[in-house]
């Protein structure tokens, strides 16, 4: 009897221990996610193009893992380039908030989403441009 207690605790310690263990997605890595946001500016109705250029100061989000909010935001820089820094291995979510050219979004802005997946320690993911309508 004594001896299938002390089997019992010692197969919640180690369950325990391992869901201690397990890091999940976010800050406290050594991985990097780069990119940059190409704006498209159109006319009113979108139906002429007025110019295209690199997007400056625009908020980039974030999403670590199966999180349905935004865990991090950065704002690109001049030349429409962002960094998220230091993060672990795991699944990620990059969007930028664009015009609706469908008219569908009561908001009149959707997201344009990317995903990342962090595989390795120490590397630099590079996610491709963002286009963006404004």
């Amino acid at each position: 009897m004594i001896k299938l207690k002390t089997i019992y605790a010692l197969i919640v310690l180690i369950i325990f221990s391992t869901i201690s263990c397990s890091k999940e997605e976010g800050p406290g890595g050594t991985s990097d996610i780069v990119g940059r946001v190409w704006v498209r500016n159109y006319n009113q109705d979108f139906s002429i193009l007025n110019a295209e250029y690199w997007a400056e100061e625009e908020n980039v989000y974030l999403m670590y893992g199966s999180d349905t909010i935004y865990s991090d935001r950065t704002k690109t820089n001049f030349d429409g380039s962002y960094w998220f820094q230091n993060l672990r291995e795991g699944d990620y979510k990059v969007y930028v908030y664009s015009k609706d050219s469908t008219r569908q979004s009561p908001s009149q802005r959707v997201p344009v989403f990317e995903t990342v997946q962090i595989s390795d320690k120490g590397k630099t993911y590079d996610v491709p441009t963002i286009t963006i309508l404004n």
